[in-house]
């Protein structure tokens, strides 16, 4: 059980027994020698309130009654106020039912009966009054605080579950992509194979050629298989009728944006390298996110995008003002950038910086 415990199961405790003994030594009631045992007692009871509070909460309250037959008089030091508030507010807050009402009502007839037989003064409603003053605030106070966490938990269950859908989402069409692009590799394999069967008597060294070209796109369709096996969890999904876009439709695609309202400043290079089919399908989707991020969420309707390529890696650079306001989504178009960005075994960055949001994506393009 004591691996099982925080740090404030033990501070709280700790600082309630501090409190009440220097009270007690200080003032030196008769008797107070009990009334430190007693409270000792009971606040090392209370480190266990949390991972059991039928016990751990309701016995130091009782074990706190036990005083004016031992010690000073109930109303004499004030901690026994604060060790209650503690063990009230625990039965509130870690029981998820109502059975912590049975603690309380214990204390309460214990309270009852030292009134009636260890104190001498008279009594009236007042002291009804005052006792509930003091027992019922912790309890409510704990009751709420439980249903908050409650609440909490329930709203991290459902976020969780928004992200993996939007995980699913993204994987599903991360798939659909791959597949037009796998399916244009076949297709080029079929035509270019069925070339050099005319070539191979006619010219076998452009056969030789046009045979290499097969299998370099062999190669590539093997690898985009690879990273397809990997999303694709059914056999239900359903073909995109269009062919897949890449970089190559950029400038129709910041286009639409700008005719969207959006202001931006495009840094492109003439010429790109060959690149991969599933690095320039990924791309272009992450140009899309980027900017739709932008356009949504941008304090002035304004991006820069940059696009650079090496013969080993394409960089993506997409900057725009932060509005400091995020999307209902919980960045779920952040979570499929990162989907592909990780399929790809490339990296990715982003945030807030100098009142700007930055997002850098580095995709491999080698072998």
């Amino acid at each position: 059980m004591l691996a099982r415990l925080n740090r404030w199961d033990v501070l709280v405790p700790a600082g309630v027994a501090v409190i009440g003994v220097l009270e007690l030594v200080s003032l030196r009631y008769d008797g107070w020698g009990w009334g430190v045992l007693l409270e000792l007692v009971a606040c090392t009871l209370l480190v266990g309130r949390r991972l059991r509070p039928m016990v751990f909460a309701t016995t130091p309250l009782l074990l706190l009654l036990l005083m004016p037959y031992l010690g000073p008089q109930l109303d004499d030091p004030s901690t026994p106020i604060l060790v209650m508030a503690v063990g009230v507010y625990a039965l509130g807050r870690w029981l998820a039912d109502l059975r912590g009402l049975v603690g309380v009502a214990a204390f309460l007839v214990m309270m009852l009966a030292d009134y009636t037989f260890a104190d001498a003064r008279d009594h009236d409603v007042s002291d009804v009054v005052f006792v509930l003053t003091l027992v019922a605030p912790p309890y409510i106070l704990g009751r709420i605080a439980r249903r908050l966490a409650d609440q909490k938990e329930l709203l991290e269950e459902r976020q969780e579950l928004i992200r993996r859908e939007a995980v699913r989402n993204e994987r599903d069409r991360i798939a659909r992509d791959m597949h037009d692009v796998i399916a244009h590799s076949i297709s080029a394999m079929v035509v270019q194979t069925a070339a050099a069967q005319d070539l191979v008597h006619q010219d076998p060294d452009r056969a030789e050629r046009v045979l290499a070209d097969v299998a370099d796109t062999g190669r590539r369709a093997i690898a985009e298989t690879g990273r397809l096996l990997h999303v694709l969890r059914d056999d239900a999904d359903e073909l995109g009728l269009e062919p897949a876009p890449g970089l190559a439709d950029l400038t129709g695609l910041v286009a639409a944006f700008r005719a969207s309202g959006l202001t931006i400043d495009l840094e492109v290079p003439e010429t790109l390298p060959r690149l991969p089919a599933g690095v320039d399908v990924s791309a272009y989707r992450i140009v899309q996110e980027a900017l739709t991020n932008a356009l949504r969420y941008g304090s002035d309707q304004t991006a820069r995008l940059r696009v650079a390529a090496t013969t080993d890696c394409l960089s993506i650079e997409a900057t725009n003002p932060s509005s400091g306001r995020g999307g209902s989504g919980a960045g779920l178009g952040l979570v499929g950038i990162a989907e592909r960005v990780a399929l790809l075994g490339g990296q990715l960055s982003h945030g807030v910086r100098d009142g700007r949001f930055e997002l850098t994506a580095s995709l491999p393009v080698g072998p």
